[in-house]
């Protein structure tokens, strides 16, 4: 009985500090995996500039170890997780996957000493670009490591790192299918000029997409330029022309925020709001 509720025990805290954002751990570890998250990002698009194979080498051990650590993270939520196979299936935890899925494919290959085709090679690697999505996982909760922000200023975080998103998994993808054979994308940050110059509809000529892949990638991109980008604005407006018609009126039965500016009672439990207005 006492090594099943240690057990059990074990198993809440490790779920506790992984979503815990107000602890002074869990504050630490949400802290060291977005440095974590950064730095990972920052040596995708630093590989595309160093010629050096030391530098090379560097990066990819760097890489290794990093991945190693999302690896245990990755472990640990499923093994915290009340119910581990809806774990396995929600959307943060298949982004976790894929965010450690490329390195882990290379590390097991070299290790085994198995080859692989350019093909797959390129199509692993362009799966690195989807750890960016890993931020998302921190504008789900107003509550940050940092303090606890308004749900207007979450829409608008949401909206900007929607926006990054877009932008870098665009320009790692184009960079992806096109450096090889397209003279004019030599690094990240020529595909970053082709994508904001895709994005905006400015479109100057000087990079075009010569593969397949790039072709796709550059439809894929302006489509979702096109849908998420207003959708995430739209939201934004939305929530503001809403509260402009209520006032900042709390329930003192239930806590609900914000009624509407004639509102007696509260919409939520029906308790009797007091609020002076005209009329």
């Amino acid at each position: 009985m006492t090594d099943n509720t240690s057990h059990k025990s074990f198993r809440a805290t490790i779920r506790f500090y992984l979503i815990d954002c107000e602890t002074v751990t869990g504050k630490l570890i949400d802290i060291v995996i977005v440095l974590l998250n950064l730095l990972i990002c920052g040596i995708f698009i630093a590989e595309t500039y160093v010629t050096s194979e030391a530098a090379r080498v560097v990066l990819w051990k760097t890489e290794v170890v990093i991945i190693l650590f999302f690896i245990v993270e990755y472990a640990a939520r499923l093994y915290g997780s009340r119910n581990r196979l809806r774990q396995l299936v929600d959307i943060y935890s298949i982004i976790d996957l894929l965010a450690i899925l490329p390195a882990l494919v290379l590390i097991i290959s070299n290790w085994l000493g198995i080859t692989v085709g350019i093909g797959f090679f390129i199509i692993i690697r362009s799966f690195r670009v989807f750890r960016i999505f890993r931020f998302l996982r921190f504008t789900t909760n107003p509550v940050f490591f940092f303090g606890s922000f308004s749900i207007h200023f979450l829409n608008v975080l949401r909206l900007m790192l929607t926006i990054m998103i877009i932008f870098f998994v665009s320009s790692g993808l184009f960079y992806q299918m096109e450096h090889q054979t397209n003279p004019q994308v030599h690094n990240f940050g020529d595909a970053f000029y082709f994508t904001v110059a895709a994005l905006t509809t400015v479109g100057f000529g000087d990079i075009v997409p010569l593969t397949q892949g790039g072709r796709w990638v550059t439809i894929l991109m302006i489509l979702s330029g096109i849908i998420l980008i207003p959708w995430q604005a739209s939201r934004i407006v939305r929530e503001w022309v809403q509260m402009s018609a209520k006032t900042d009126t709390i329930c003192g039965q239930c806590g609900l925020r914000y009624h509407d500016r004639d509102a007696s009672h509260c919409k939520s439990c029906g308790h009797v709001i007091y609020q002076e207005y005209e009329g």
